[in-house]
């Protein structure tokens, strides 16, 4: 069904920019799948849209077989529906799902953070600590959307400093859903701000080399996404599907 015109959601038809093929690798269908992929996660496409295949080709330059290569792998990633003689929707978020993703990526991220902060190096930390400079200018410049991609980076560097190559692959295919979700709550008044501080605890106990307060901070952090996720099945249903 399409979306809700009543969502506090920018208008998509009116803002959506998808991200140019250079910006991508592979094959052209990959591309097109990767710049259509960053467009859902980012909210661009909004939860129940209808994806037209004409505006998708003329907008990238591309014919429609690599649209439909594309929205076939999104459908296998469960970001997107297709209705046979409707077209294809983007999937609207499932509080299931989410909470799945979360329990996985807790998971995953909590053995990751005790590791790293008995292992990580003086490099490794520089790293981190810069992140987390990067992270507090653009909170303070209210760049909402600079501010996720390093808050992903900061989480994917965590990961990296395992030595484990698979860790970061799995945990991003465990925390699709929850990832799409978050552009709904960093908006919020003040949750740049929570989050950043919550950021601040988890590289401090890496830093102080404690594995259990790392876990600690890490635990709670993670908790605070699911916790203000929570109230939006109430408040926004039509962006919900189930429970």
């Amino acid at each position: 069904m399409p979306a809700d015109e009543d969502s506090p959601l920018p208008d998509a038809k009116k803002s959506r920019a998808l991200l140019p093929l250079e910006d991508f690798t592979g094959s052209l269908s990959q591309k097109v799948h990767g710049s259509l992929k960053q467009a859902i996660l980012s909210l661009s496409y909004r939860p129940g849209e209808l994806m037209q295949k004409p505006e998708i080709c003329a907008e990238l330059g591309v014919s429609r077989s690599p649209v439909s290569e594309a929205m076939a792998r999104l459908a296998a990633e469960g970001l997107v529906e297709i209705v046979p003689q409707a077209g294809t929707y983007v999937t609207r978020f499932s509080m299931a799902e989410i909470r799945e993703g979360a329990f996985l990526r807790e998971a995953l991220e909590l053995a990751a953070v005790e590791l790293v902060a008995t292992t990580i190096s003086n490099d490794q930390l520089l790293q981190l600590k810069r992140n987390l400079r990067v992270q507090e200018a653009l909170m303070q410049d209210g760049d909402t959307a600079g501010f996720h991609q390093m808050d992903a980076e900061m989480h994917e560097l965590i990961l990296s400093f395992t030595g484990y190559r698979r860790l970061t692959s799995l945990a991003e295919t465990a925390w699709i859903h929850v990832n799409r979700a978050r552009h709904l709550n960093l908006p919020v008044p003040g949750r740049m701000q929570s989050t950043l501080a919550e950021h601040t605890a988890i590289i401090s106990a890496i830093e102080a080399r404690d594995p259990q307060a790392a876990r600690a901070a890490t635990k709670h952090h993670l908790a605070q996404l699911i916790l203000s996720l929570e109230p939006l099945l109430i408040e926004r249903p039509d962006l919900f599907t189930g429970g």
